[in-house]
């Protein structure tokens, strides 16, 4: 069962989804939340799998109950605009991918199942966007991230993690199998602790592999 939190301040939006995901098999609603802190405290007290966060909300908003959330939950952004200007920042801190509001039903409920699946929420076309967006304001990344661990070969697995490249494509560009590819996508995650795919493409970008004008 997955056990899914729901944050946002707008009753009408979280009735609505809560209807939609209750009656889904194999989902539930264990709580809901109308700010960062309530949300905070529901993941403390019923241990979700999965949180749908709004980024606008009066008092803690989402983007710092992300930053503050512990680990075990995997966060979901809700927002009203496809790049939406904090939606980078909440990768940064921790999401593992983002839904505008208006999705389709159909397309939450899969949002749902593949994040409490452990896989990121981000397609390559949502990520070379990103990318160019955002990674471009900045004159030079902000290199906080040590690839020490990693070999030769998951450094060039990353680079292109963090240009939107699917594990087929990766695997075609460096002439391996789909299997030996998400074999370093995975070894890749566990050195550098990134929760998902997600936090590979942030960390891609902080460490300068991927520079303004690559994606």
């Amino acid at each position: 069962m997955i056990k899914i939190v729901l944050a946002d301040d707008q009753a009408l939006v979280r009735a609505g989804f809560r209807a939609l995901l209750d009656a889904q098999p194999g989902m539930t609603v264990v709580g809901e939340a109308g700010d960062g802190a309530q949300a905070l405290r529901l993941a403390a007290e019923q241990r979700p799998d999965v949180i749908l966060m709004d980024i606008r909300m009066p008092g803690m908003d989402g983007l710092t109950a992300t930053r503050e959330m512990p680990p075990g939950p995997k966060i979901i952004i809700l927002t009203t605009f496809e790049l939406d200007e904090y939606v980078f920042e909440a990768l940064r801190n921790g999401a593992s991918g983002f839904l505008v509001k208006d999705t389709e039903p159909a397309e939450l409920i899969q949002a749902v199942r593949v994040v409490a699946a452990g896989d990121a929420l981000l397609s390559p076309g949502v990520t070379r966007r990103l990318i160019a967006e955002y990674a471009s304001r900045a004159k030079e990344p902000r290199r906080t991230r040590e690839l020490g661990p990693l070999t030769e070969r998951e450094r060039e697995v990353l680079a292109l993690v963090g240009t939107g490249m699917t594990n087929d494509e990766i695997a075609g560009a460096l002439f391996m199998s789909p299997a030996t590819a998400k074999t370093h996508v995975s070894r890749a995650m566990m050195k550098l602790h990134a929760r998902d795919r997600a936090q590979l493409v942030v960390i891609a970008y902080e460490s300068g592999l991927v520079r303004p004008g690559w994606a």
